[in-house]
Formats: structure tokens, C-alpha cells, sequence
């Protein structure tokens, strides 16, 4: 049997079953929230995530953008010390944002981690890359994780598309980090 991470093609010889996931609690609503942003390095990442961190807290009643980092290496996931501040700095991290096969892999990675910390977490993946993050969550034992999807590619757009696309994704980044997100 090919590693399914590693099939070119995408496919997977992994039988199917019912499809499992990591969830952390959901609050009903993200006012009063820390949230947590943490950026991938990738061209237009931080931009985008501080217009989510803005509109988080002027529209929909967060504290606080409460920590804001930037990974050393898109390509590396988070380890257990980044987990372990954001855990205690953040009650949702938004990450993201995906835009190639390393940096979709170890986003998809990141949101788990944080998942299985008890955070909740939105990644943001470009629409070219969701096989690369559904082979990641397999291989993360969570292959019915789901992340927020946007057109690719998003390092080439200019401010103020970063800023509208942000805006047009906010309803599902609340969703997936509200109750309204339970499955």
C-alpha cells in the first residue's frame, strides 16, 4: 500500500469509516474571548489574520487579540511550548493562512494540535491545497477535521482585497470557532 501522504495522485488506500475528529468545547458566542493569531510566514498571512483579529473584537464582542506570533517555518507544526502559551494566552486561535502543500499540511497540523489542547481553532486553507490538508489530518488521526476554505491564491492580492477577503470569511470563522460550529 503507497503513503497515502506521499501519493501524488491524492488518493488513499485507507478504508473509510465514520469520520473522526478532535473538537475543543465551543463557547455559544465569542464575546469576552482572547483570541489568539498565529501567522505562517506566508505573504499576506499576517494582514489578513489582524483584519479577522479586528473584526473579531468590533463585531462580534472578543476581549482582546491576546497573542500574535509568527511560526519560525511555515512547513513545521506547532510544538507543544507554542500550544502551551496560546493555551494559556488565547480561549480561539485563527491560523493560516494555507496557500501551499507544506504550509496547507502543517496548518491543517496546527488547528489539530490546538484542538487536542482545548482550544479552538480556525485554519484557513486556499481551495488548491484541501487535498494536502485532508491527507494531513488523516495522518493526524482526525481525517473528519475541517478547516475554512478560500479561493487561491491569497499572497498576491493587494491590501485591500486581503481585507475583504477576510471579512467575507469572518461568518465562517465564527462558526467553526462558536457552538454554531458543532457538527
Amino acid at each position: 500500500m503507497p503513503n497515502a501522504i506521499l501519493d501524488p495522485t491524492g488518493r488513499t488506500a485507507v478504508e473509510e469509516s465514520e469520520p473522526a475528529t478532535v473538537r475543543a468545547p465551543r463557547r455559544g458566542a465569542l464575546t469576552g474571548a482572547r483570541v489568539g493569531l498565529l501567522d505562517n510566514t506566508k505573504h499576506n498571512a499576517m494582514l489578513f489574520l489582524q483584519e479577522v483579529g479586528r473584526l473579531l473584537v468590533d463585531e462580534h464582542g472578543a476581549a482582546e487579540v491576546s497573542i500574535v506570533e509568527t511560526k519560525r517555518s511555515f512547513s513545521v507544526p506547532v510544538d507543544d511550548e507554542i500550544v502551551t502559551r496560546y493555551r494559556k494566552s488565547a480561549d480561539v486561535v485563527v491560523t493560516g493562512v494555507g496557500d501551499c502543500g507544506s504550509c496547507s499540511a502543517a496548518a491543517v497540523a496546527d488547528g489539530i494540535n490546538f484542538e487536542k489542547a482545548g482550544v479552538p481553532a480556525a485554519v484557513v486553507l486556499t481551495d488548491a491545497f484541501t487535498t494536502t490538508g485532508h491527507m494531513m489530518a488523516q495522518v493526524q488521526g482526525a481525517p473528519g477535521y475541517e478547516w475554512i476554505t478560500t479561493e487561491h491564491p491569497v499572497a498576491v492580492l493587494d491590501e485591500e482585497q486581503v481585507r475583504e477577503r477576510a471579512r467575507r470569511l469572518l461568518p465562517q470563522i465564527v462558526e467553526t470557532l462558536t457552538a454554531g460550529g458543532e457538527q
